[in-house]
C-alpha cells in the first residue's frame, strides 16, 4: 500500500472514529528525505481521494502540480525539517483533546501502558491563527522536544515514524483525555503508576523502544 493510500485510509478512520470532523485538520507523510505529500486545501477527510494530495519539497516548500496545499503546510514542513525520524504528521481537533487544549487540566501519562509510552512527551504552544507563520514557527520550535504538540484553543498535531504509529498516538491522547474527564465527572479517583515504575517501563522498553528526543535525559 502506498503512503497516499495509507493516508486516505487514515483520513477515513479519523472521521469514522471522531478523531477529526468536517474539513478541520490535515495529514501528511514523508515520501523520502526531501519529499512529502499533504492533503490539499479544503479537502474533507471522510471522502479523501487519490488526487486530494499535494506533493512538496521539504527543504524549499516548492509544490508540484496545480492544487493548493493545506494552509497548515508550513507547520508540517517545520516538523519534517526538525525531525528526520518523522514520517507522518496528523493535525486534527478531536473533541476531548481540544477540550483540554482550551483549558488548564493536565494530561496525565501515568495511567496505563499506552499512555506511558505515547504521551511521555507533550509540548504546549499558545494560540496562533491557523495557517499563520507564527503558528508554524511555534510548532517548529517545539518539534525536537515532543511527539505531541497541543495548540491552545485549536487542537493538536502528532507525528511519528509511521502513519499507523501517529494514528495510535492520536487515539491514545484522545482516549486519555476522555478518561480523565469522565473520572472527574463521576468522582472516580485515578491512581497513577508510580514514577519509578514509569521510568523502568520506558528505560527497559517493556512496550516499545523509547523515542529519542533532544531534551530527553538518560534515566
Amino acid at each position: 500500500m502506498s503512503e497516499k493510500q495509507k493516508l486516505i485510509h487514515t483520513g477515513h478512520y479519523l472521521m469514522a472514529n471522531q478523531l477529526a470532523w468536517g474539513t478541520s485538520g490535515n495529514i501528511s507523510a514523508r515520501l523520502d528525505a526531501n519529499q512529502m505529500i499533504i492533503t490539499a486545501s479544503g479537502t474533507h477527510m471522510a471522502s479523501l481521494k487519490y488526487d486530494d494530495f499535494v506533493e512538496c519539497q521539504i527543504d524549499t516548500g516548492t509544490i508540484q502540480g496545480t492544487k493548493k496545499a493545506s494552509k497548515e503546510m508550513p507547520m508540517h514542513l517545520g516538523i519534517y525539517r526538525q525531525r528526520e525520524d518523522a514520517k507522518a504528521i496528523l493535525h486534527s481537533s478531536p473533541f476531548y483533546t481540544t477540550l483540554f487544549a482550551c483549558g488548564d487540566e493536565p494530561i496525565l501519562s501515568e495511567l496505563f501502558v499506552e499512555s506511558m509510552y505515547y504521551l511521555e512527551d507533550i509540548a504546549y504552544i499558545d494560540y496562533y491563527h491557523p495557517g499563520s507563520q507564527e503558528l508554524a514557527d511555534a510548532v517548529t520550535e517545539q518539534a525536537p522536544h515532543a511527539n505531541i504538540i497541543i495548540m491552545r484553543n485549536h487542537g493538536v498535531v502528532v507525528f511519528d515514524d509511521s502513519i499507523s504509529e501517529a494514528q495510535m498516538r492520536l487515539e491514545t491522547l484522545e482516549m486519555t483525555c476522555r478518561m480523565i474527564l469522565k473520572a472527574k465527572e463521576t468522582g472516580v479517583q485515578l491512581k497513577l503508576i508510580p514514577e519509578k515504575t514509569v521510568k523502568s517501563f520506558l528505560k527497559d522498553s517493556f512496550y516499545k523502544p523509547r523515542k529519542k528526543l533532544s531534551n530527553k535525559s538518560l534515566i
